[in-house]
């Protein structure tokens, strides 16, 4: 990991770099290189696989960080590329054309963190939420709790229970068991 780190150097401003074993590190970068660093990684360092692309809602820096999780198969090494976006009018660059994989997880990005991704295919059409009109569920303002309330009709059996005394009831229901 450490030579890849060393190459990457020579040609790119990285920022943070976090080796989290041998063979996985996570590194920041910013905006305006990420596409050059993904394309050099696919092309120059053999990270050909397209893991997964996810976000992070970081509501109080009023951000999303997208990372971009490649992998390598011949030196079975995995490195996560983060970029930081703003979360107002948060939009990025689509990879599909480096990765066509990249199409879905960025349709389900928009679904559900409401982050637009250009010229990406079928980004605008439904794909999980179908008829959704709500603030994308993802996001951490998004209320779960108010939202179930005001959709969902409240049915017997779905009360919350602590878990350690539910089983006590469950293993020794004449309430006689020892804790």
């Amino acid at each position: 990991m450490q030579q890849l780190q060393d190459r990457l150097w020579q040609s790119f401003p990285l920022g943070e770099w976090d080796e989290r074993r041998e063979n996985l590190a996570f590194v920041t970068v910013r905006r305006d290189i990420l596409r050059s660093l993904l394309q050099h990684l696919r092309d120059r360092e053999g990270f050909t696989h397209l893991v997964i692309l996810t976000a992070v809602d970081w509501l109080e820096e009023g951000e999303f960080q997208l990372t971009y999780l490649l992998h390598n198969r011949d030196k079975a090494m995995d490195l996560g590329v983060r970029i930081r976006i703003p979360r107002e009018g948060a939009s990025m660059e689509s990879i599909h054309d480096l990765w066509p994989t990249a199409a879905t997880y960025q349709r389900e990005l928009r679904e559900m963190f409401g982050i637009d991704f250009p010229e990406s295919p079928g980004v605008n059409e439904e794909f999980i939420l179908e008829g959704w009109n709500d603030i994308p569920p993802y996001r951490r303002d998004f209320d779960t709790l108010k939202y179930a309330e005001e959709n969902y009709v409240h049915r017997p059996g779905r009360e919350t229970r602590d878990p350690a005394e539910y089983m006590k009831q469950q293993l020794y229901p004449d309430g006689k068991g020892n804790s």
